[in-house]
């Protein structure tokens, strides 16, 4: 969760702060939200956090692909494997 008053700063301040942001945001996990004229503008994230991240979104990606799936399943959008790699071989010249 965000906390306003540890996590969003100013673009100067944290210019003027770097090496202390960079402590926080090592020891929380937290990213920053970085101002310019007092509106939203930047996210700034520690390395290790950043790949967290991409590592959640691939899993959540995953198990949409799954749900997917499963759906088509269920709603019969689905053949038999046999029927699709006669096909594949038809279309891209594959011998068996």
């Amino acid at each position: 969760m965000l906390n306003i008053i540890r996590d969003i700063h100013s673009l100067s301040n944290f210019k003027r702060n770097t090496s202390e942001f960079i402590q926080q945001m090592k020891q929380t996990g937290k990213p920053v939200v970085l101002t310019v004229n007092g509106k939203a503008e930047l996210v700034v994230q520690d390395a290790e956090s950043y790949q967290k991240l991409l590592e959640l979104l691939d899993q959540l990606e995953t198990i949409a692909g799954i749900k997917k799936g499963l759906e088509d399943v269920e709603a019969g959008r689905t053949r038999p494997v046999v029927e699709f790699e006669r096909e594949m071989h038809q279309k891209y010249g594959i011998s068996s």
